[in-house]
């Protein structure tokens, strides 16, 4: 759909869009979620594919989401097969802000396990977001199999997620406090240790981790005691 077939009412906020002032380009999306225009939409969804500036891209978001979602659903899933991989992140952080729970088939194995970690981050955000009643357990069962993954942000991300889905995620973490990877040993304990004590720092709980790891079954066993 070109600009032209938009109409003319959004026509001069989506030629800002394009701009190369960041400052016009967020005025424009600005202009675009408060006339709510529905045809802008597939203009919107492009343009998170490839704005490079943050603030950028969440006011194009928070316009998408002043739109009906039976409208901006339908793209957004689509955009989720997009090779860009800031296509696939941005379209998973709208439907996270959107949170309709029809979009839940969309949030499959393959975007929860996703190579680049910016489009996992948002996949995991979007899936604790918009799980079914009943499905915790399954959606805990995948995420658990990316812990120990990336650095800092990645792991923070996979721990936040996983506390979300509260109590249903304690055999997942049970599980994979004992598998053969230290690292991940460590982060199922220390997402653990998360749970429990919300008030607790990630990089303490990170730490009191491998310290138990290091030591060994015994002290663990102790420590659930």
């Amino acid at each position: 759909m070109t600009m032209r077939e938009e109409g003319t009412d959004t026509m001069p906020a989506l030629r800002g869009l394009s701009s190369d002032n960041a400052s016009v380009r967020l005025r424009a999306a600005l202009a675009v979620g408060t006339a709510a225009d529905p045809r802008a939409v597939g203009t919107l969804i492009e343009r998170c594919a490839v704005e490079p500036e943050f603030h950028v891209r969440d006011m194009l978001t928070w316009a998408l989401t002043r739109h009906p979602s039976s409208v901006t659903l339908p793209k957004l899933v689509e955009a989720l097969r997009e090779e860009r991989a800031q296509a696939r992140s941005q379209a998973l952080h709208t439907l996270s802000k959107i949170g309709d729970r029809q979009a839940w088939p969309a949030i499959t194995r393959a975007l929860l396990t996703d190579a680049d970690d910016e489009v996992a981050r948002s996949a995991w955000r979007a899936a604790v977001v918009l799980v079914p009643e009943g499905a915790e357990t399954g959606l805990a069962e995948v995420l658990a199999t990316q812990l120990g993954r990336g650095g800092r942000e990645t792991r923070l991300s996979l721990s936040r997620a996983l506390i979300a889905l509260g109590e249903a995620v304690v055999p997942a973490l049970r599980a994979a406090s004992a598998a053969p990877v230290p690292r991940v040993r460590e982060h199922a304990i220390a997402t653990d240790r998360l749970l429990r004590d919300p008030d607790a720092r990630f990089e303490f709980a990170i730490e009191e981790a491998r310290r138990i790891v290091a030591v060994g079954p015994a002290v663990r066993e102790e420590r659930e005691e």
